[in-house]
C-alpha cells in the first residue's frame, strides 16, 4: 500500500511536464511568431554600424589631413620668418637704419620696408627676397584654409557620428524580443517531449521542431551588452571629437585672418600651434571612435549568425 501511494504521489510531479504542455503545432507556431523579424532588426543595426564606420573614418582621414596640413604651415612660416629674418639684416646693413622685429610679423609693413630699399630693381637682391616672402606668405595663407576646412568637415563626420552612434543600439524592444524567442524556444522543448512520451506527433514533426530548437536556443548563449557599451563609447569618442574639431576650426580661421597674420607674432604662433593639437585630438578621437563602431560590427555579427540560423530553421 505504501509503494502505490509512493509512486502516485511521484507520479503527480511528473504529470505537469507532459499534461500541461501545449501541443507541438501550438508551440512551432509560436516560436516562429516569437523569433521572426530579429534578423531584420540586427541588419538594421549592422548596417548603420558600417555607415558610421564609414562616417567616422572619413572624420580621421579629414582630422589626420587638417593635422598635417598644420604641420607644413608651421614649417612654412618658420621658412618665411627665417627669411624675413635674413633680409631685416640686409636692410639695416644697407640702409643703416634699426627695423623693430615687431615689423616682421606685419608681413604688410615689412613689405614696404623691402620696397624701399631695393635701390637697382629686379637686379637687387632683396626683388628676389621680396618675392620669396609673398610667395611663402600665400602659401602659408592657403595652407592656413586648407587646415580650417578639413578641421570643419571632421566636425561634421564626428558630429554625425556622436548622432548614429547615440541610437545605434538593442533597443527595449529587440532586447524583449530575443528574450520572448528564447521562452518560445523551451517553450517548444518541452511540446516536443511532451509529444514524444505521448506519441501524438510524426518523425516529420519531431524533425522539424529538433531543428527548430537546434538553431533558435543558442539566443541563450549570445551577449548583447557589447553592442550597446561599444555604441556608447563611439558616441563618447565622437562627441570628445566634434567638442575639439569646433574650437580648432575657429581657432584656425581666426590665426589665417589678415588680422592675425599681421598682428602679434606670438598670438598668431600660439593660435596655429593651438590649431594644430586641436586637429590632432580630434583626429585620435574620431580613430576611436572609428574602432568601436568596427568591433561594434563584429558584436552584432555574432548574434546576427544566430538570429539568421534561427529564422532559416523556421522557413
Amino acid at each position: 500500500m505504501r509503494k502505490i501511494i509512493s509512486l502516485s504521489v511521484f507520479g503527480l510531479f511528473l504529470i505537469p511536464n507532459v499534461t500541461f504542455a501545449i501541443d507541438l503545432n501550438t508551440a512551432i507556431q509560436n516560436t516562429k511568431a516569437a523569433c521572426s523579424g530579429i534578423d531584420d532588426s540586427l541588419s538594421d543595426l549592422k548596417k548603420m554600424a558600417g555607415i558610421n564606420t564609414a562616417v567616422t573614418a572619413a572624420g580621421t582621414v579629414a582630422g589626420g589631413v587638417a593635422l598635417g596640413t598644420g604641420i607644413a604651415k608651421s614649417n612654412v612660416d618658420a621658412e618665411q620668418q627665417q627669411l624675413m629674418e635674413k633680409v631685416r639684416q640686409l636692410i639695416e646693413k644697407k640702409k643703416d637704419i634699426k627695423i623693430e622685429k615687431l615689423e616682421i610679423a606685419d608681413e604688410q609693413a615689412f613689405m614696404a620696408q623691402i620696397e624701399a630699399a631695393i635701390t637697382d630693381g629686379q637686379k637687387d637682391p632683396l626683388s628676389a627676397d621680396k618675392e620669396k616672402i609673398e610667395e611663402l606668405g600665400k602659401k602659408s595663407k592657403t595652407l592656413g584654409n586648407v587646415r580650417t576646412g578639413t578641421l570643419a568637415a571632421s566636425t561634421v563626420a564626428n558630429a554625425a557620428g556622436t548622432a548614429i552612434a547615440a541610437t545605434n543600439k538593442v533597443d527595449e524592444d529587440l532586447e524583449e524580443k530575443i528574450n520572448k524567442c528564447i521562452s518560445a524556444t523551451k517553450e517548444l522543448s518541452n511540446a516536443k517531449l511532451a509529444a514524444k512520451v505521448e506519441n501524438t506527433a510524426t518523425d516529420t514533426e519531431i524533425a522539424n521542431a529538433d531543428k527548430i530548437i537546434n538553431a533558435c536556443r543558442d539566443y541563450e548563449f549570445v551577449d548583447i551588452k557589447p553592442i550597446n557599451k561599444r555604441a556608447t563609447g563611439a558616441a563618447v569618442s565622437s562627441g570628445i571629437g566634434t567638442g575639439t574639431g569646433v574650437v580648432g576650426t575657429i581657432t584656425s580661421a581666426i590665426a589665417n585672418t589678415d588680422k592675425t597674420r599681421n598682428g602679434d607674432a606670438q598670438r598668431e604662433k600660439y593660435m596655429n600651434t593651438a590649431a594644430n593639437l586641436m586637429s590632432g585630438a580630434t583626429t585620435v578621437a574620431s580613430a576611436a571612435a572609428t574602432i568601436l563602431n568596427a568591433t561594434q560590427i563584429s558584436a552584432i555579427k555574432k548574434v546576427a549568425t544566430v538570429a539568421e540560423a534561427c529564422e532559416g530553421a523556421l522557413k
